[in-house]
């Protein structure tokens, strides 16, 4: 716990500490009259604690912080005022801590936390090249080896439990430069590999398909293990394979990740299809059919729009925040946010830095930019081929420019802009824990929930509105897409519809040689696949590690 010295004016130094927090000034246009701040935090946990302070003019106002406001009336009568404060203070904080824990640990043995999204099977597969018995989850996986350019494992049993997770969906994700039938065979491996995980730690997971079946499992004590697609690369245009990752067990599908697909445009790539092409609805409305939900995470705007207009079912955004609070267009708009509180779906609370701070996601630009200028393989950079040359000179560079801290407030701030413009029913979480490089402050790991479920417990919510916010939203609307499934079923057979020719995704280069082996293959690729056009590449990452 880091200390630090705040001192009033003209007085002595008071010392408070800070935990995972930088000190906070007073809220956004308070009324500061004559009052005086020292910041003061005495914390248990790494979530700021809220008091309420009356100023001169009679209101009483909740601070996001834990401050002190004393009126200036000499250099004795402000120790002494502010030192009794403390004392009486930080009896109350804890207190006031206790209480949230106990009623975060009330919420969560009736209603089953559930985050949409954790990418802990890839990294198992890549670290431990598909021999799951090599990395022991009954163990601390912070303390495995980290591969280069990665980060340590953010997800373990031990963790899971004590962040009261009750329901996790798996993400079953393979990378965009996979195609056709090898990102088939990549996704059957990664649902097969979520299985296998489940088989191995019985005690502790259990498959789950139904919102009853997530509800019977936390009952019983074990976490509800349950499977989405991520990226609509993985049914390689077909409806049929679809239909047969959803009777393997997948719940919900991305509709694509960071490139569009022949069918859907990417928030992160150029846009193709205006949104949706015909085929694309034919994908959501056999999804409703089939009772997956549609996941529109990672869609460009005009997708999203197409989806919320022709599906029948409540849609997810399985790890997405609010636009309005960052820019990034991996975040939902205001106007989509008032579209999905009409459809009745939720939007589920990214923990990802850049998705969460505006400040952030333009220094990772910033760097990324730096990364080029300096080294820019094959042809382009102020050092290329002194690569020594180019990684001291991007050290420099991020020395003069600190990495902004993003804290666990800042995703309560989501949360709650989420709240204001769709409604309390309409917002959960999906951390993406294990598919991104870094953390906020507060929110390191699986065992960090009941903090953020505390801090909305000091922003006045109710413990209704928090267990929405933990899994009951997203029950809800796990329940009504098998509504939903139940009559289309009835009412119309399975999809026949298929991509016209000439749609279908350009084909990409893969990172690895045609000749080189896919993931868990036996043998080469059948034949080389050409680029869409020569100058194709990767994007460049701040790490080895992108995040999902």
């Amino acid at each position: 716990m880091a200390q630090r010295n705040v001192p009033y004016p003209g007085g002595p130094t008071i010392a408070g500490s800070l935990h995972g927090h930088r000190l906070q000034d007073w809220a956004p246009g308070h009324p500061m009259n004559n009052w005086t701040r020292i910041g003061i935090t005495t914390m248990k946990t790494s979530s700021a604690s809220t008091i309420l302070t009356r100023p001169s003019n009679g209101a009483v106002t909740r601070m996001p912080r834990l401050s002190f406001a004393v009126r200036q009336t000499g250099r004795q009568t402000v120790a002494a005022a502010v030192l009794g404060t403390l004392l009486v203070a930080s009896g109350a904080v804890a207190a006031a801590d206790d209480d949230f824990a106990a009623r975060v640990d009330r919420v969560l043995a009736k209603t089953p936390l559930i985050d949409a999204h954790n990418d802990l099977p890839w990294e198992l597969r890549d670290r431990s090249k598909g021999a799951l018995a090599s990395i022991d989850l009954r163990s601390d996986t912070a303390r495995l080896p980290v591969p280069e350019g990665g980060a340590p494992l953010m997800t373990d049993i031990p963790r899971l439990r004590a962040g009261g997770v009750g329901g996790q969906f798996w993400s079953v994700w393979v990378p965009t430069d996979l195609e056709g039938n090898d990102a088939v065979q990549a996704t059957l491996e990664q649902i097969d590999l979520v299985k296998r995980m489940a088989a191995m730690y019985p005690a502790d997971f259990q498959m789950a398909y139904t919102a009853d079946d997530v509800r019977r499992i936390h009952r019983s004590g074990k976490i509800a293990s349950l499977v989405g697609l991520e990226g609509g690369h993985s049914i390689n245009d077909s409806l049929a394979t679809l239909r047969s990752m959803y009777d393997l067990g997948a719940r919900y599908m991305t509709l694509t990740h960071s490139r569009n697909t022949g069918w859907v445009d990417a928030a992160t790539d150029t846009p193709k299809h205006n949104g949706l092409t015909p085929f694309g609805l034919d994908v959501v409305r056999e999804m409703n059919r089939l009772g997956m939900l549609v996941d529109l995470s990672h869609v460009s705007p005009e997708a999203m729009q197409a989806v919320l207009a022709v599906t029948e079912a409540p849609v997810i955004f399985s790890h997405s925040s609010a636009r309005a609070i960052n820019s990034h267009p991996r975040n939902v708009p205001d106007d989509v946010l008032r579209l999905v509180a009409k459809n009745g779906g939720v939007v589920m609370v990214n923990f990802y830095p850049a998705y969460v701070s505006e400040a952030a996601n333009r220094w990772e630009a910033d760097y990324a930019a730096e990364q080029t200028r300096y080294n820019s393989p094959p042809y382009a950079g102020l050092y290329i081929g002194q690569p020594d040359k180019a990684k001291a000179a991007l050290a420099a560079w991020e020395q003069a420019h600190p990495k902004p801290v993003v804290t666990l407030a800042e995703v309560a701030d989501h949360i709650e802009h989420i709240r204001k413009v769709a409604g309390i029913d309409h917002v959960g979480l999906g951390s993406d824990f294990d598919g991104i490089p870094a953390t906020p402050q507060g929110l390191e790991a699986v065992d960090r929930y009941p903090a953020l479920l505390a801090e909305m417990m000091r922003r006045g919510w109710s413990d209704a509105d928090v267990a929405k916010l933990a899994g009951a939203n997203m029950l809800r609307v796990m329940e009504q897409a098998e509504q939903v499934a139940a009559r289309l079923q009835v009412a119309r057979p399975p999809s026949e519809a298929v991509l016209p020719a000439g749609e279908s995704r350009c084909p990409r280069a893969s990172r690895k040689s045609a000749s080189s082996p896919g993931p868990f293959a036996a043998g080469p690729r059948s034949r080389p696949r050409k680029p869409c056009h020569p100058s194709w590449r990767l994007p460049h990452r701040t790490t080895s590690r992108p995040a999902r």
